[in-house]
């Protein structure tokens, strides 16, 4: 038996937005996160069970195969941070990015929350559409407040 509610998957014309951590292509997230690329935090490949393990995990799947990723790392309440937004490249301008931000936010385990934070480089546009603004101390942090 399990206590623990789960957060039913969610399509998007040929795209699933699941979840479910068992979803999740641990070689694609490792390759995505890990290994030295543009994406890559650059951390240790002994740490990164623990990414996956300490955040509320969403993948976006296409024909079965896993095409994109996001996180969340929060106290369930009065913070969380939006980390590795990622849409492999053939499947970005198709509206897939802005259906997995709206899937992420609809999680139950994530309303209510008061302050949103993240780093972006280049994806503004997006991220203002769902309320964040761009800190005046550091262009690439965006932080959003909720107002109760």
């Amino acid at each position: 038996m399990s206590f623990r509610r789960t957060y039913p998957d969610a399509n998007f014309g040929e795209y699933t937005f699941s979840a479910n951590k068992k979803k999740i292509d641990l070689q694609y997230v490792y390759n995505l996160l890990c290994t030295p690329s543009r994406y890559s935090t650059g951390l240790p490949a002994e740490r990164f069970p623990f990414i996956i393990k300490n955040s509320v995990c969403f993948g976006v799947f296409y024909e079965g195969k896993q095409v994109g990723f996001s996180r969340v790392i929060t106290d369930y309440s009065e913070f969380a941070s939006l980390w590795d937004v990622f849409i492999d490249d053939e499947h970005r301008g198709k509206g897939v990015g802005k259906a997995l931000m709206k899937y992420l936010f609809s999680h139950y385990s994530l309303q209510g929350i008061f302050r949103w934070f993240l780093m972006t480089e280049d994806a503004h546009g997006l991220y203002q559409k769902y309320g964040f603004k761009t800190e005046a101390y550091n262009p690439y942090v965006m932080m959003k407040v909720n107002s109760g």
